[in-house]
């Protein structure tokens, strides 16, 4: 009988911006150390951090972009256990490594595949607003 599958958490943290390859060569590095898949909008603001994995990687990464002091770091969404949204998402595709999105658009859509879409909405303040991404 196969192991139980381990529990996913995620997280969510929000900065001016991301444009630093010198810091995403880290953030890369660490999402790879402690074995957490992240996606990263980059470029232009705001600079947005999903990180998804398990409880002790996902403390281990926040904790490591917070040390690396990124203009107006917040952390939107604090490490907890993810809930998808009635049953969707790509629970299959969360390995570890760091993509890359150049827009908020792009980000929402892949936040809607992983089954997050809601919770995203709500972390971001854009929950209260009529305008779609």
């Amino acid at each position: 009988m196969p192991p139980p599958p381990q529990q996913l958490w995620n997280a969510l943290i929000r900065t001016h911006h991301i444009t630093s390859r010198k810091k995403i060569a880290k953030l890369k590095q660490a999402a790879t150390s402690y074995a957490v898949a992240v996606l990263l909008h980059s470029g232009s603001p705001p600079g947005i951090m999903y990180v998804e994995g398990s409880k002790t990687g996902v403390e281990e990464w926040v904790g490591n972009v917070n040390r690396l002091r990124y203009k107006d770091y917040q952390l939107a969404a604090r490490p907890a256990v993810v809930e998808r949204e009635g049953g969707v998402g790509d629970v299959d595709a969360v390995g570890s490594g760091v993509e890359e999105t150049e827009s908020v658009k792009e980000f929402g859509a892949r936040m809607q595949r992983r089954g997050v879409f809601g919770w995203w909405r709500r972390a971001m303040g854009y929950a209260g607003d009529d305008q779609r991404l």
